[in-house]
């Protein structure tokens, strides 16, 4: 039989990036072995199968910066990219949902998802097939080998609902393809024609989860540095527990059958079976480190060197340099401006003591605006002229805005100042820029620093917000109390003061779900949670098609609110046209609805 090396025999396999895994994970793979192997060689070996799993794991997407020089929360309501040419501005930003600047997010997920879903089914059917256990190292006793051949088929099973979960939010339901299918045929052309219900095929991802939970790895295993970003129990808890949420929602309830009743009973079985309920459970973040909030350290401090508590999968990247946040650094610092928080999500934050800066707030978390203007709550002391002072800690956190500290200078964003030079395409089109995911330590040393940064697919912060928010849509009346408490631990740990059950003015369900969806946004603001969340609430329209509003400062200090970029949407957004040259084999009726 003919050698080819390891990376070849990925792409037959199911395609191996050009990251390692062991770049990712630190010491997660062994070395590779010879690259000339030959299929069956990959596959009659444990090691050999294990690293092929193993390079799964780099199918995981990493959010920041990643839709070509920009990120996704740039196609919300919550920022603006600097960057002209970025992704999402020659794309998302004005309806063109063909444009080849966003194939990282529109059209690379649909042939990367189905690699990484064949490389599972490859790991699962092999390993399922040695039911004589042939593949058992000579060293490797039979309980534990069956073990860790238990463990990899649960990983593979938890990655590849991972994957098709993925694939249901940009494309719909999609045909549940379990076997090998052939890399060099026309894959779903050939055997799967007819799209599931929604129903038939988010009934399959929970079984799924549900089914491989058991056989992952325990929350104390995947602190060890060796095992770190491996699939967990926990992690596979918090993604039934996020899929049924969504399937809760106004957008999915009807086909989905699921009830925020059950939404609320996942969230509450997580945290009593690894939440702050269990023994050596997930718990929110309260250190702080260097003078450093403990809500920056919630996603900053690692997991397995930190002890992190609150991160519950998250792909580990290796450290990062200046190269890593040059795009989305400010202006002034030599970057290039990159995404731009906006004044909607500045509107969003309270103030210090829990009150609310607005009178009125809409459906999408965002307060409502009259002629570009939201109205006071006068009773707060908010002001435009002192916009930034006394508000929720965790917009100093998230933003950097005129006069923030950054690497020992100040922001500003003066017309013609550092931050906003003349003639500087870059410079911040809204008046600020991002903190939030850059590491400060980095620009250390004329940007010679380096530093972590783990992209964080799950935290108890969120499980928290997922029961708070079912538990009003079940019962408002019989669970604000509980509802109101949840709140309060993730805002007390920003360092809000006031009481949310002090709150006269969330005094309805429709008010107080409002009120959530808010804090939820803020809470996980750039972390690839607001593009998803407006589409299963039902508002996409509202928070993708509204202005974005920016700010101003003069010479003298003045604030001025202005228009930052006008944006495009349509119904048919809320799902992608699946790729037409998949639409050509199958049928057209394969397409989404809008895109025929």
């Amino acid at each position: 039989m003919k050698k080819i090396s390891i990376y070849a025999l990925a792409l037959v396999l199911g395609t191996m990036t050009f990251t390692s895994c062991e770049d990712m994970f630190g010491d997660f793979l062994d070395k590779q072995p010879s690259n000339e192997l030959t299929k069956d060689e990959v596959l009659s070996n444990w090691s050999l199968i294990q690293q092929f799993h193993n390079d799964t794991y780099n199918f995981l997407l990493n959010g920041e910066n990643r839709v070509n020089r920009s990120w996704m929360d740039a196609a919300t309501d919550l920022a603006e990219s600097a960057i002209q040419t970025s992704g999402v501005r020659t794309t998302f930003n004005i309806g063109n949902y063909y444009g080849s600047g966003a194939a990282a997010e529109l059209t690379s997920p649909w042939e990367s998802r189905w690699r990484g879903i064949r490389k599972c089914n490859i790991t699962i059917q092999t390993l399922e097939n040695d039911t004589a256990n042939k593949l058992r190292p000579a060293d490797v006793k039979p309980d534990l080998y069956k073990t860790q051949k238990l463990n990899t088929i649960s990983e593979a099973r938890f990655l590849r609902a991972w994957f098709q979960w993925e694939m249901f939010l940009r494309y719909g339901p999609l045909p549940i393809v379990t076997d090998v299918l052939d890399p060099n045929g026309d894959l779903l052309a050939s055997k799967y024609t007819t799209r599931p219900t929604t129903k038939e095929y988010i009934d399959f991802i929970l079984s799924e989860l549900k089914d491989c939970e058991k056989g992952l790895k325990t929350k104390k295993e995947v602190e060890d540095a060796t095992y770190a970003g491996h699939a967990s129990q926990p992690a596979a808890r918090a993604l039934y527990c996020r899929i049924m949420l969504y399937m809760a929602s106004p957008r999915y309830s009807k086909d989905s059958g699921i009830t925020w009743q059950q939404a609320a009973d996942a969230a509450k079985s997580f945290i009593d079976d690894y939440g702050e309920n269990a023994a050596d459970g997930f718990h929110l973040e309260t250190r702080t480190n260097g003078g450093v909030a403990a809500y920056n350290n919630a996603w900053m401090l690692t997991t397995y060197s930190d002890q992190n508590p609150e991160v519950i999968f998250f792909r580990n990247d290796p450290a990062v340099g200046w190269s890593a946040v040059a795009d989305d650094t400010p202006v002034g610092e030599g970057g290039n401006g990159g995404t731009c928080p906006s004044q909607n999500l500045i509107d969003m934050y309270d103030m210090a003591d829990g009150s609310a800066p607005f009178t009125k707030y809409d459906a999408t978390g965002a307060p409502v605006y009259t002629n570009g203007q939201p109205t006071v709550n006068t009773a707060s002391g908010y002001s435009d002229q002192k916009m930034w002072e006394n508000r929720d800690p965790r917009l100093a956190a998230t933003v950097l805005m005129q006069g923030a500290t950054w690497n020992g200078r100040s922001i500003n964003v003066v017309y013609g100042q550092g931050d906003n030079p003349i003639g500087n395409q870059n410079a911040t089109p809204t008046g600020y820029y991002l903190k939030k995911y850059m590491p400060e330590t980095i620009l250390s040393g004329n940007h010679a620093g380096t530093a972590k940064r783990l992209w964080k697919l799950f935290g108890y912060n969120e499980i928290l917000l997922d029961y708070a928010e079912a538990l009003n849509e079940a019962d408002y009346a019989a669970n604000r109390s509980k509802v109101c408490s949840l709140l309060d631990e993730i805002r007390h740990r920003a360092g809000i003061t006031g009481n949310v059950a002090d709150r006269a003015d969330l005094n309805s369900q429709e008010t107080m779900r409002n009120f959530i969806h808010k804090e939820r946004t803020i809470e996980l603001a750039f972390e690839e949670q607001r593009w998803w969340d407006v589409r299963r609430w039902n508002v996409a329209g509202e928070a993708l098609g509204r202005d974005i509003y920016g700010i101003s400062v003069a010479k003298d200090g003045t604030i001025s609110r202005k228009i930052a970029q006008t944006r495009s949407w349509q119904d048919r957004f809320y799902l992608y046209p699946i790729p037409e040259s998949e639409v050509w084999k199958i049928g057209n009726d394969f397409q989404n609805d809008g895109w025929k």
